[in-house]
């Protein structure tokens, strides 16, 4: 005999979906270390480290797993939020699994790229490195994207013919280009890919991202909000520029 729920009785429902995610990528497995870099960031960043939930990577590291636990506590003093561990062997999945965390497992090697390993001239000019609507699988949406919206691109460029309003979303697994004002939130590059970028003709964004690397409004120049930019990364930083 089967046994049938009435919806309207459900206390929830499981949905697939693309949440952003910052990934801490750890090259070394020693606290302290983590610690001081982490108190450098936060004087030039404090809006950053307010609760913001990430991933540790630990594919990079010998053993991590022997101290995970403290890496977790650092994190936690400096307001980021460990939710999950990705790479490591069965050893890191255990340790993460009994400080409440999730696994991923290690990413393949195209999408580990970093900047240093892709090639100067390159990364000199990652906005020529897509065009809009080229790569296989963009988007193209026309119209305004209004609050309480999402759109994405799983795979490729997302282009919007159209404003982002505050309190929309906008992701992209390659470049997103917004031909109006982008007042929303903006995520390129959302399986990791560093030479993807943001185009947009008016900056006023709540939260820009390439990659897994933030900006929020408060941390935008304001000369720049009101203009045509370019938002790239460069050396593993967000890089801003006028387009005017």
């Amino acid at each position: 005999m089967s046994l049938k729920v009435d919806r309207a009785e459900m206390a929830f429902t499981f949905k697939g979906g693309m949440l952003p995610m910052t990934v801490m990528e750890l090259a070394s497995a020693d606290p302290e270390r983590i610690r001081e870099q982490l108190s450098g960031k936060l004087s030039q960043s404090p809006a950053f480290f307010q609760h913001t939930p990430v991933v540790l990577s630990v594919e990079k590291l010998d053993e991590p797993h022997l101290a995970l636990e403290r890496i977790c506590a650092v994190c936690r003093t400096h307001k980021l939020l460990p939710v999950a561990v990705r790479g490591g062997a069965d050893p890191v999945k255990q340790s993460a699994w009994a400080l409440g965390l999730g696994w991923f497992p290690p990413t393949d090697a195209t999408r580990a790229r970093t900047l240093e390993e892709v090639p100067s001239a390159e990364a000199s000019a990652p906005e020529t490195a897509k065009q809009p609507g080229g790569a296989s699988g963009g988007r193209i949406y026309r119209g305004t994207v209004r609050s309480g919206q999402q759109v994405s691109a799983p795979e490729g460029d997302l282009v919007v013919i159209g404003a982002v309003n505050a309190g929309a979303e906008v992701l992209a697994a390659g470049s997103i280009h917004v031909y109006g004002a982008l007042r929303g939130r903006a995520l390129a590059g959302i399986h990791g890919d560093t030479d993807a970028g943001i185009f947009c003709r008016e900056l006023r964004a709540e939260l820009l991202s390439v990659a897994g690397t933030y900006k929020r409004l408060e941390d935008i120049d304001p000369h720049l909000l009101g203009s045509s930019v370019q938002v790239v990364l460069r050396d593993a930083q967000l890089g801003i520029t006028s387009l005017d």
